[in-house]
């Protein structure tokens, strides 16, 4: 028997069936706040924002979260079990979303927290489509997971 069409691809990022499902979760979760945030940007002022897209086992990410975020930032659970967060951070720029990120695993850490896995998309202007940022921010996710990221803090920028 010969090989299915998806097994003779090139071994870029594929999506499984988990991945859809949680981007499915993420698009019905976080479009409509990115729509709000692009109208403040281009008719308020609003400057940049980042996505920040986090998980960690034996810890209580939640309730770290919630304790750690700005009045302005935004807390998403995505995926209960998993534990899956974004926080969207408004008028925030490559430097602030990083210490942040810093911040936070290191909170993590102390708190006995394993296997974290932080991805953070900063956007800048609103030419890219909300499903586009957050499949980005997905995709950047995923790849940061295989190649084994752990700890790290993995940063783009759409402009």
């Amino acid at each position: 028997m010969g090989a299915r069409e998806n097994d003779n691809r090139s071994e870029g990022l594929r999506f499984n069936g988990k991945d859809i499902q949680l981007a499915v979760k993420m698009l019905d979760k976080l479009e409509a706040t990115i729509d709000i945030i692009y109208y403040l940007m281009e008719n308020e002022n609003q400057q940049a924002f980042v996505l920040m897209l986090l998980t960690a086992k034996d810890v209580d990410l939640n309730t770290l979260l919630d304790r750690e975020k700005r009045e302005t930032d935004i807390l998403f659970e995505i995926d209960k079990e998993e534990p899956l967060y974004v926080m969207l951070c408004q008028d925030t720029k490559v430097d602030g979303g990083y210490r942040f990120a810093e911040r936070l695993i290191r909170n993590i850490q102390l708190d006995k927290g394993s296997d974290i896995f932080c991805t953070e998309l900063e956007v800048r202007a609103t030419h890219y489509t909300p499903k586009q940022v957050i499949l980005k921010l997905l995709e950047t996710f995923a790849k940061s997971k295989l190649s084994n990221k752990s700890n790290e803090i993995v940063f783009r920028s759409l402009q």
